[in-house]
């Protein structure tokens, strides 16, 4: 007789078997997951179907009104100073409006609503519940609970802000700054971070945040405070370093010339006579610039906004995959 037969324990199920088994559990892991986000879920859904209608409002209206003005030929700055060319215009200031006014800032605090009402109560309520005792207990291993967890809100997450992305930078590109009034540059405080890959990971990050700092404090709304606070701050941080995230263009321009047009201008001084450079401080405080000759230009054009926010994202993804590394290590003890 072989040893293995000899040495195997008849009430220990085969490798296989347990793989079977776990195949059904972990399927009902994510229907109970399924299950107890469905109110987040149909919240996010609500707000994107209601952000969705407001864009398409947007570009139904603002390329219909721009269609008028170019029948009309009162689309050039030039034809404004009639009052039918006016009335024909005035229709598309409230959609402007409402994008660079209400949505920009809307969507640009979504990462920190996601990281503080999703993230941060996800393992906190666990916790302050008492049922992540009953969870151990279980015969799912804490890694795979916690992975079935997160799959739920995370693949919501991802792709309600992608849809909402793609929307936000689409109305943008057509109807605002191919606009005939709007003007938006994308390096703006509200615009960077309603356009293009941004919404996107801030949110992912901010929810893997918001997990971390639950599993840490174990108290919800201290959980949700830390959490959108913690937010915040790495913005403000992330912000502060954006313009070392790509070279910048550095030219030299006539006195008093505009700057490129949706430019994003770092620094700028005042070119003297001898070809010194000082800030316009000094020049204001000293009159030391009766000869000037020129002002250097230190920004960054339009076109950088996408290697810049390539950039963002790696280390974002970066801080995201860190935040979950630790959540993993701490539900596994």
């Amino acid at each position: 007789m072989s040893t293995n037969v000899l040495t195997t324990d008849p009430t220990k199920p085969a490798p296989a078997a347990r793989e079977r088994a776990d195949t059904p559990r972990m399927r009902g892991l994510l229907w109970l997951t399924l299950r107890q986000s469905r109110f987040k879920l149909w919240t996010l859904t609500a707000l994107l179907v209601l952000l969705a209608a407001d864009l398409l409002w947007i570009h139904i209206i603002c390329n219909h009104t721009v269609g008028v003005l170019r029948r009309t030929g009162c689309y050039s700055p030039e034809s404004w100073d009639s009052a039918q060319c006016w009335a024909l215009l005035s229709p598309i200031n409230r959609p402007n409006f409402w994008f660079e006014s209400v949505l920009q800032p809307l969507v640009t605090a979504v990462p920190l609503l996601i990281g503080a009402f999703i993230g941060a109560p996800l393992l906190a309520q666990e916790h302050e519940r008492g049922t992540i005792r009953l969870i151990r207990a279980q015969s799912v291993s804490p890694v795979r609970w916690l992975a079935a967890r997160l799959a739920v809100p995370g693949l919501a997450v991802l792709a309600a802000t992608g849809v909402l992305a793609a929307l936000m930078s689409w109305v943008w590109w057509t109807d605002i700054v191919h606009g005939p009034v709007s003007f938006d540059p994308p390096f703006q405080f509200f615009t960077y971070p309603a356009l293009g890959l941004a919404p996107v990971a801030w949110s992912l990050f901010a929810l893997a945040l918001g997990v971390l700092v639950g599993q840490l404090l174990r108290r919800t709304l201290p959980a949700m405070f830390l959490t959108g606070a913690l937010v915040a701050i790495t913005h403000g941080l992330i912000r502060w370093a954006r313009p070392s995230f790509h070279p910048t263009v550095d030219a030299v321009v006539p006195l008093h010339a505009m700057q490129p047009t949706n430019a994003w201008l770092v620094d700028s001084k005042t070119v003297l006579a001898d070809g010194t450079r000082v800030s316009s401080e000094v020049c204001m405080g000293r009159n030391r610039c009766d000869g000037a000759t020129g002002t250097w230009l230190s920004y960054h054009p339009s076109g950088d906004l996408v290697p810049i926010q390539l950039v963002e994202t790696g280390i974002l993804l970066v801080l995201t995959v860190l935040a979950l590394t630790a959540a993993f290590r701490l539900v596994r003890r």
